[in-house]
């Protein structure tokens, strides 16, 4: 397969330059956007690598003055945000750069609304109509650039926070929150060892497949999400095997943002679950959707056995059904080494109820197919804790 077909420029739901190489355009991105002194907010352990390097000295002999932000934790959290728009200020930034994973990306967003805010990071939570309270005119334009191809945040309107005070996680959102536009260049996520291809990986499958079993009514995102998992069933196992393979590389970012894309339609226990043991045990939340995932499926097949049986269709399993698909799932995280219990993580019972009663409030649960009480989600978690399927 020639690897230029892999170049495009695509409008929905953003703008999004496509292309191996397109990194080179960020300068003329940013100055499409008014910016001459953005602020580049990256990951820590992606800070001082060739590809951020590179990024800002291209940026910087365009003739923008670029800052870095780069105090960012995994979970990023409320004092991350507030760090991020200090230096923002402090350098008289006008704009932002949001450089790599999930992480970076949602500190970046943050950042970029909270720079023209005079109300509290947690005023903005993603509940009732809370967002009503952004002073939209002030916000930060935003240029986001995937290094990994999990989180799909380039594509939400949304960032996932952790307040530290309270041990949760908490969802921050705007529709402005949407980054302007968007690079991916599958070049950036060559160097991802295999393991964190593997998490973010399914990470995307996780937003796509929860996606596609909600009972919203959204054909459009249930259509995305269908060919975002076959696109992960035929290119996660090649990336996770050759990290230079660059049509899977591309296809994996393109998988990444459609699940994304798709989940506007709504998520749901995968997360509801991740959500609040991410923010508890502070653990890479792909690779807790990666684990919950089975077990989550399993409680729910009552009301998604149909819909999974279209989906092995479309998969072309061996056998269109409920079992043939749980058995792919299981398989696959087999192959890509995806423990099978959150016990192997060093995930305990001892907080399960507390785990149960945060889930069931998450603003992931209201999609879930089933609406789980705070025990049954507890159930689930003690099951991923002892793996017993």
């Amino acid at each position: 397969m020639k690897l230029n077909q892999f170049t495009a420029n695509w409008h929905y739901p953003t703008a999004i330059r496509v292309g191996i190489g397109r990194i080179q355009e960020l300068p003329t991105t940013c100055q499409e956007l008014g910016m001459a002194s953005p602020l580049f907010i990256t990951d820590p352990g992606l800070a001082d690598l060739a590809m951020v390097q590179d990024a800002l000295a291209n940026c910087q002999q365009a003739g923008l003055k670029c800052g870095v932000f780069s105090q960012i934790k995994g979970n990023p959290t409320g004092e991350n945000v507030t760090d991020g728009v200090s230096a923002y200020c402090r350098g008289e930034h006008d704009g932002v750069i949001a450089f790599g994973g999930g992480s970076a990306l949602d500190a970046g967003k943050a950042v970029a609304l909270m720079v023209g805010q005079d109300r509290p990071l947690w005023d903005f939570e993603d509940v009732g109509d809370n967002w009503l309270n952004v002073r939209t005119q002030s916000m930060a334009p935003v240029v986001a650039v995937p290094t990994t191809s999990g989180t799909g945040s380039e594509v939400g309107r949304a960032s996932v926070i952790t307040d530290s005070e309270h041990h949760i996680k908490r969802i921050i959102f705007h529709p402005n929150m949407l980054p302007a536009i968007v690079i991916l260049d599958p070049q950036l996520s060559v160097g991802l060892p295999a393991n964190l291809t593997a998490a973010t990986g399914m990470d995307a499958l996780s937003h796509a497949l929860e996606a596609y079993c909600t009972n919203g009514y959204h054909p459009m995102a249930e259509g995305i999400a269908l060919e975002a998992i076959r696109l992960i069933k035929d290119y996660l196992p090649r990336a996770v095997e050759d990290g230079r393979d660059l049509e899977a590389r591309a296809q994996m970012m393109t998988a990444s943002t459609m699940g994304s894309t798709a989940f506007q339609r709504g998520l749901g226990g995968m997360h509801a679950l991740a959500h609040p043991i991410g923010a508890l045990y502070d653990s890479h939340h792909g690779l807790l959707n990666a684990i919950l995932m089975p077990y989550v499926l399993k409680a729910n097949r009552s009301a998604i056995e149909a819909k999974l049986t279209r989906l092995s269709r479309y998969l072309e399993l061996e056998e269109p059904n409920f079992d043939s698909f749980l058995d792919w799932v299981l398989t696959l995280r087999l192959q890509l080494g995806i423990p099978h219990s959150l016990g192997e993580i060093g995930i305990d019972a001892e907080r399960v109820t507390e785990i149960g009663m945060m889930a069931e409030q998450d603003p992931s649960a209201g999609g879930n197919p089933i609406a789980f009480d705070a025990q049954q989600y507890a159930d689930i978690c003690l099951s991923a804790i002892h793996g017993d399927l």
